[in-house]
């Protein structure tokens, strides 16, 4: 391993290679920041440059620095507009959008920066240490285990929803969870639900989805709102100092959702979206009932668990890539492609037969965060001048991300008219007081929890898979647990004051 290590250092600090990892991260970051031009779309672009490169390792690390480039940067757009850049960053709006509103957007930008840079470098640390422990471990999980991982994902709904709001939060859930259903199943080619229009085939867009119920809602608030652009003085925007307190408080979460998202990354199929909604799930429920309050109103730890998460998680994906030759994610599925088409074959014996790749792709991780921060903490005062930026200007802007993320998410031009209506109907359900992040959730995680189940029913003809699997079992506990826990402390907590009231 200690041998693999230098040969990496040496690989990864050539010349060549430095300009990789700087080049990928640039253009990572700035495609992650527009909305819908997710980290898939550039690097099935970039394939082809990649290619003529010639040289394996300064390919692969070009396009895996534009991979967690990427995921840095698409935290931008979900703090500053509402609207965000990649689906991991989905999750950051709940907190760092707030935050901008009380007109302290310099400092949610800092806080975001700080926790990707640490939760990638601590998932670059793991992966050099455990990738071949952890590839063992990966193959472990089979359909059942990932059936219990969704129903894990989605029995900690309850974080995303607001003091009294339980009800709502289960009832979008279950309205994400039917919209899921909609187009053709993994298992049966047959569409479902589509009403006969052809472009339904496939289902709802993610990229459509999210755009709709976070982006189009904010432009018609602006538009209703006047004030609602007003975000403090340009003072506050340039403010990027975290006091003592935040630092003390963030920096437990960033520990504990960095190494989470790493593990969950390592899962093939995982991926950063569901790693960052069960970070921000996770400390929210073991948050006290003070802090609970906070989160979804501008929480710095809200902030800082799905960054943390999100980007640890993109790291953790690379070991079933360049371990066992499984794509851990979409974005993974591409770079494996990209691997084939450079006649470098992944899986157990890349280790062993290309020590200089494997070994360089990991090194330029950690280069790659320091890059990252160095390049986006300087820049954040500009980035953050978005907000000074008129309304009668703001909103056209926030309409031409939202319409060209969503039609080149799915090259369709249906998918503006689908934009459109869903955009409407959460503006509706946001005047309503409902949370619209649970059906984003139930969404995203649907259509696994569907097509798992139903291979795991196959393969064990009923529900037995649930009592001869002890791994799905022990998440399925798990599951109910999250369920049952945040019941039982507000039980508690009520007890606990009528207790004092009595008392006095």
């Amino acid at each position: 391993m200690l041998e693999g290590i230098l040969i990496g250092v040496g690989s990864a600090l050539s010349v060549t290679n430095i300009l990789m990892v700087i080049g990928g991260c640039l253009i990572g970051t700035f495609i992650g920041m527009l909305p819908g031009l997710g980290p898939m779309s550039i690097i099935a672009i970039m394939i082809p440059v990649a290619i003529t490169i010639g040289d394996p390792s300064a390919a692969l690390i070009l396009l895996a620095g534009v991979y967690y480039g990427a995921i840095f940067g698409g935290s931008t757009s979900s703090i500053l507009i509402n609207a965000p850049g990649v689906a991991s960053t989905v999750a950051t709006s709940f907190d760092g959008y707030p935050l901008t509103r009380q007109g302290k957007a310099g400092k949610a930008l800092t806080v975001a920066a700080i926790s990707s840079f640490v939760g990638g470098t601590v998932g670059a640390i793991l992966l050099m240490i455990f990738a071949p422990m952890l590839a063992s471990v990966a193959l472990l999980f089979h359909s059942a285990e990932y059936f219990a991982l969704m129903v894990v994902g989605l029995s900690a709904i309850a974080a995303f929803a607001g003091t009294g709001q339980v009800g709502k939060a289960m009832l979008m859930t279950l309205l994400g969870l039917i919209m899921a259903t909609v187009g053709e199943g993994a298992l049966f080619n047959m569409p479902r639900f589509t009403m006969g229009v052809m472009d339904l085939q496939s289902g709802f867009g993610f990229i459509t989805l999210a755009m709709a119920m976070f982006a189009l809602p904010e432009a018609i608030f602006l538009i209703l709102d006047p004030n609602r652009s007003k975000t403090g003085s340009s003072n506050e925007i340039k403010d990027l100092r975290i006091t003592k307190e935040e630092a003390k408080s963030i920096a437990p979460v960033i520990g504990r959702q960095s190494i989470q998202g790493f593990l969950v990354g390592v899962l093939p199929g995982a991926g950063a979206t569901i790693a960052s909604f069960l970070g921000y799930a996770v400390e929210r429920n073991i948050a006290s009932k003070e802090e609970q309050d906070k989160f979804g109103k501008g929480s710095v730890k809200g902030l800082a668990a799905p960054e943390a998460a999100n980007n640890a998680a993109c790291t953790g994906s690379f070991v079933p890539l360049l371990t066992l030759g499984i794509p851990g994610s979409g974005t993974t599925a591409i770079l494996l492609g990209a691997l084939i088409a450079l006649n470098v074959t992944p899986g157990p014996r890349l280790m062993v037969d290309d020590p200089q790749i494997f070994w360089a792709v990991i090194i330029s991780m950690y280069i790659g965060n320091v890059i990252l921060l160095i390049l986006n903490l300087p820049l954040i005062p500009y980035i953050a001048k978005v907000l000074a930026v008129p309304r009668n200007y703001l909103i056209p802007f926030i309409l031409f991300f939202t319409l060209m993320g969503a039609y080149i998410g799915q090259n369709n031009a249906t998918e503006l008219l689908i934009l459109v209506g869903f955009g409407v109907c959460a503006t509706i359900l946001r005047f309503a007081d409902y949370p619209l992040a649970p059906l984003l959730i139930g969404f995203i995680l649907g259509r696994m929890l569907e097509d798992n189940f139903a291979r795991s029913m196959q393969l064990y003809d009923g529900f037995s898979f649930v009592l001869e699997r002890p791994m799905t079992m022990g998440l399925l506990v798990l599951a109910a647990i999250l369920v049952v826990l945040p019941s039982y402390r507000a039980r508690r907590a009520r007890l606990r004051a009528e207790g004092t009231a009595d008392g006095d």
